[in-house]
């Protein structure tokens, strides 16, 4: 809109931040974060997070003091809603803190795969779904991040319900497909992608220790979110997502703020 007026509008006023600013601040936000704490899903080789008060407002409640409130937090980098940047899995490529800031605001498209995955829990996204979404929308932009809905958001806070697994300890929830993956970094050159299980790949192929998904996507030199939330709550295109996180220097990973602005 605000490009379409400065074409067709008398003067060559250049657009300002605070042109930016003004549009931005009327539009809806959402948050696509899980809040977290000890007992959350999380992979199922991760320790729970430990968590103490070591001071508190009144003395004699925390360990150390009174006067203001401070907590310990102990928990793996990959925790909550979270960033795996590609030094996660493959030595030698970035970690969190070289993960560049242009990258954390980026178009968002949302691939809504959630019915079909109502109907069957073990669905992986095929390119029939992003040839349909592109029908609808046009190209998927280069360097946008792109979201799976699932749903799976919903279970949440059950771990239980989260993994899903049957008799037989395997677990059955979504997951990406390599060729869906494949055209959307190596065709489309999108920047980043995320999803809302605990994984990148779909349960049947984690219950065998199968992350050749996840593997992919950051050998690539790319990073991805894990534990989104309410993407039900976002158009498939149109918004723009902010992805933030804390910079521990050589870091393996940490627990991410993601929010939406929508159109």
């Amino acid at each position: 809109m605000l490009l379409a007026a400065a074409s067709c509008g008398a003067a060559s006023k250049e657009l300002t931040l605070a042109d930016a600013w003004g549009v931005i601040r009327e539009k809806q936000f959402v948050d696509l974060t899980h809040a977290f704490a000890p007992g959350i899903p999380h992979w199922k080789g991760f320790p729970d997070e430990k968590r103490e008060t070591l001071f508190w407002y009144q003395p004699g409640v925390g360990r150390l003091g009174g006067g203001f409130f401070a907590q310990s937090f102990t928990h793996v980098g990959q925790w909550g809603t979270h960033v795996d940047p590609p030094a996660h899995f493959i030595q030698g490529l970035r970690t969190v803190d070289q993960i560049e800031v242009k990258e954390m605001i980026l178009p968002l498209v949302v691939l809504d795969v959630h019915q079909a995955v109502a109907n069957n829990p073990d669905y992986t996204i095929t390119m029939a779904d992003v040839r349909d979404w592109e029908a609808r929308h046009g190209q998927i932009p280069a360097g946008a991040f792109v979201a799976l809905r699932t749903d799976w958001s919903r279970r949440w806070p059950s771990l239980e319900a989260m993994h899903n697994r049957d008799a037989q300890g395997v677990a059955h929830y979504p997951g990406w497909s390599l060729e869906v993956l494949r055209y959307l970094y190596e065709v489309r050159r999108i920047t980043a992608s995320g999803h809302e299980t605990t994984d990148t790949d779909p349960g049947l192929a984690t219950s065998r220790d199968d992350y050749s998904l996840e593997t992919y996507i950051l050998k690539g030199n790319h990073y991805q979110i894990e534990l989104l939330a309410n993407l039900e709550a976002v158009p498939e295109a149109g918004a723009l997502v902010v992805v933030s996180f804390p910079k521990p220097k050589d870091g393996s990973g940490f627990p991410a703020r993601v929010f939406a602005i929508l159109p």
